[in-house]
Parts: structure tokens; sequence; C-alpha cells
């Protein structure tokens, strides 16, 4: 059975919407969304905002498993990065307190929100220091 990553990059290859296209409307870099297709669990506001861009709905494509992994992160809008600098700020990312005593749970929680921060932090240097 292919893992939450996997499960991304079929359908995103399936859309027909270029790989290109969906970092830049993202704002995040190539790497970034390969090494995603390579985890087994992917937080939900990462699903949900490939699921935007490609007009595709996830919440059928997991197992009740894979969708509970995915409740850790509440959905965030975050705005498309363009070449001109803003002074917007990007929310952060929302976290559900667990009070799970589940090592592994706690470790996607904290995995998850070291993600959200990095990918706050590549926005934030693309807003200061504009593309390359």
């Amino acid at each position: 059975m292919p893992h939450q990553g996997e499960i991304l990059q079929d359908a995103i290859k399936n859309s027909g919407i270029s790989i290109t296209r969906i970092v830049d409307e993202m704002g995040i870099t190539r790497p970034t969304i390969y090494r995603k297709f390579k985890e087994e669990t992917v937080d939900y506001s990462f699903v949900k905002r490939i699921g935007d861009i490609i007009n595709h709905d996830f919440s059928n494509d997991f197992t009740s498993v894979q969708q509970s992994a995915l409740s850790f992160v509440t959905p965030v809008q975050k705005s498309s990065v363009t070449n001109s600098v803003t002074n917007n700020v990007t929310p952060r990312v929302a976290q559900i307190q667990s009070v799970d005593s589940d090592p592994s749970k706690q470790l996607l929680i904290l995995q998850a929100k070291y993600i959200a921060l990095l990918e706050a932090y590549n926005e934030l240097l693309l807003k200061v220091y504009g593309p390359k």
C-alpha cells in the first residue's frame, strides 16, 4: 500500500499540473516537495494546499489510519509568493495539543511543527530577498 507521500505524488502526476507551478504557488523549493513525496505521513495543511492547487480532494485517497495522522495540523490558508515583497506575515500553523502519551504521536506532532516552522522561514526569506 502506498504511503501518503506517494499518494500525493500520484495525484499531482495525474492532474497534469507541473511540479514547477505547484512549488511556485506554494512558495517552496523543488527539493522540499520531493522530500514530501518520500514521507510516510504528510501534514494536513500541505495536503490541503496541494489539493487546492490541483483541484483534488484527498479525503478518499487516504485510509482511516492515514487520515488520523493528518489531523495533527489544522489547515491554514497561505498566500502565494509573488515577486514583490509584501509586509504580510504568514500565519503560523495551529497545532492541536495532544495529551496522548504515545511517543510516536508526539514525534509526529513535533515533526509537523518543525516542518511548518521551516516552511514559514523559507517564505520569509523569499519575501525579504526575493526569488533567485
